[in-house]
């Protein structure tokens, strides 16, 4: 059996830890929590479990906080092993399922680079959010290769690194996550791994719940964090396609959902697309925007702040 790391991401956790420090069921040999800089007992209770707490690098960013913790943990699991990633936002698993179900999809299959689970909608999730994650994690597993692109368009590589796995060798084959990602360094990775020939789970029997309450701005700056992801990984849409046509399916499905539950909601459904539209088209544009708006305007404004000292730093040295 290959060892197995799992890596826990947090800030401000202790309310959850105790749900947190199970979430593997005991399966990992390595355990290690990469905390950004928390200001109540996360760390000290982490440790009072017998986990490894590290610090996380000053300047959260989604791709390079994790390449730092893969880093960390690669040299103790060897290359024949396995990280698990999750996030302190993913409240339990649901079920018998678990990190068991994305290992076991990584033993059944020896192409499988990675394998990410199914994601519930809280229990208190409101028809938005409970639609989305139903949307996107549906009831069927399947394993995706890079000629599904044919089939699922910019789908083929979708992927969330809230939970999910990766085989040490496959993730080393691909360079590992990306140094700076605003959002979707879970997408790249995916990308990179069917264009190397591995082959990505979805695992629908491995359930946590986890889903997020966004007003209607929230997820137009959401959406536009998606804009300046695919705006500076154009890569992907080229090889995978647009999705502007996925945009389109899940609005369908939204209102035929709303129909069924809540069909006042209806015309709030539609401003939600109008202004996550009106978002990725901006961060589309991103590079015509000035800093200062496009901080405003963005969830990840540690991104943008980043951006800032780098930009005045070359003025400087300039």
């Amino acid at each position: 059996m290959p060892r197995v790391a799992l890596v826990v991401l947090t800030k401000d956790a202790s309310a959850s830890w105790k749900e947190l420090s199970v979430v593997d069921g005991g399966v990992a040999d390595v355990r290690l929590v990469v905390d950004s800089g928390s200001t109540d007992a996360t760390p000290a209770l982490a440790s009072q479990d017998g986990w490894l707490v590290e610090r996380a690098p000053e300047g959260f960013d989604h791709g390079g906080t994790r390449r730092w913790a893969f880093e960390r943990v690669k040299r103790l699991v060897r290359r024949s092993g396995i990280v698990v990633f999750v996030t302190q936002d993913v409240s339990r698993v649901v079920g018998g399922g678990g990190v068991d179900a994305l290992l076991a999809a990584l033993e059944q299959h020896e192409d499988v680079g990675a394998a990410y689970g199914r994601q519930l909608p809280r229990l208190e999730a409101k028809p938005f959010e409970a639609h989305a994650r139903l949307f996107n994690y549906p009831e069927q597993s399947e394993v995706r290769s890079f000629e599904d692109r044919a089939r699922l368009g910019i789908k083929a590589c979708f992927f969330s690194d809230s939970f999910a796995a990766y085989r040490v060798k496959a993730l080393e084959d691909v360079g590992g996550f990306p140094e700076r990602a605003i959002v979707g360094e879970d997408v790249i990775v995916a990308a990179k791994l069917l264009k190397a020939g591995w082959k990505i789970a979805y695992v629908a029997d491995a359930c946590v719940y986890h889903s997020h309450d966004l007003t209607p701005t929230q997820e137009m700056r959401r959406y536009f964090d998606i804009g300046v992801f695919h705006a500076r990984e154009s890569w992907i849409l080229r090889e995978f396609g647009n999705p502007e046509g996925e945009g389109l399916r899940f609005l369908v499905s939204e209102v035929r959902y709303l129909w069924e539950r809540a069909p006042w909601l209806i015309p709030e459904s539609l401003l939600r697309a109008g202004l996550k539209y009106v978002g990725y088209r901006l961060g589309r544009a991103e590079r015509h925007l000035p800093l200062a708006f496009k901080r405003w305007m963005s969830l990840q404004r540690h991104f943008w702040k980043r951006e800032a000292e780098e930009l005045r730093g070359l003025r400087q040295t300039g």
